[in-house]
């Protein structure tokens, strides 16, 4: 992989301002930023063990900032810090599975609710843009866009709710909520009922139907539940594998 640039930076606008604001963004952040999405696109498996001395070869950066790296992805879940034997790549077990399911069916329905009730005339262009963007990778075909759409609608209506504590604690979980969403789609390869159910619930939001929306959020997240019991049969079959 390239050496990391030394000097990175992200440009927003102020309002109607023409001058841009430079963000300076340090390097464990860019390292994390890149392991991230190596570990959410599938390039380093569950299991993957990260080494600090190859990581920091690879990248051209010392070990102590690949080991702040380490430790940002640890505490968002991706990674997993064993004593003595360092860091590997998190998996979903069934029981991750069935934790994120029931918590982001909980969080994303409340949040269902309050956008729907809040929601403005000019959110409402908003929320339908960011969900022509799933659309979009849908027809597109591409399952990597499609997960990140998927995550970025869904977490659009989070911050419509206008509920601080509530992005607060769904921003803990955000990244294992994003592996989530791609094993989930990996189960349901259906690009249509992706749009469809979506869009059902994006409506229901922009109408200020707030009981509607609530159910919609609710039942977006039963996909869980095939995913845990995926999960449970395959734990099933190494733990048989293992008996003999």
């Amino acid at each position: 992989m390239a050496q990391l640039v030394r000097i990175s930076t992200t440009i927003r606008m102020k309002g109607n301002q023409s001058k841009p604001v430079i963000i300076p963004r340090s390097l464990d952040i860019q390292a994390a930023d890149v392991i991230r999405e190596q570990i959410l696109n599938g390039t380093l498996a569950p299991g993957t063990r990260l080494l600090e001395i190859n990581l920091a070869e690879q990248f051209n950066l010392s070990r102590a900032t690949i080991r702040s790296a380490l430790q940002q992805l640890t505490y968002e879940g991706l990674v997993i810090q064993l004593p003595y034997k360092g860091c590997t790549v998190s998996g979903l077990s069934s029981q991750d599975a069935w934790e994120l399911y029931t918590l982001r069916s909980a969080l994303e329905s409340l949040a269902a609710r309050l956008a729907a009730v809040a929601i403005t005339p000019s959110q409402v262009k908003e929320l339908n843009a960011v969900l022509q963007q799933l659309v979009k990778a849908a027809q597109k075909g591409d399952w990597n866009d499609v997960a990140n759409a998927d995550f970025t609608l869904h977490k659009a209506i989070i911050q419509l709710a206008g509920h601080r504590r509530l992005q607060e604690q769904y921003k803990i979980v955000e990244q294992q909520i994003r592996l989530y969403i791609i094993s989930c789609n990996a189960l349901h390869p259906d690009l249509d009922d992706i749009i469809k159910q979506h869009r059902e619930l994006v409506n229901a939001i922009c109408s200020g139907d707030a009981s509607t929306a609530e159910q919609i959020a609710q039942n977006h997240n039963t996909d869980g539940k095939a995913l845990v019991e995926h999960l449970q049969e395959i734990e099933k079959q190494n733990s048989d594998l293992t008996k003999h």
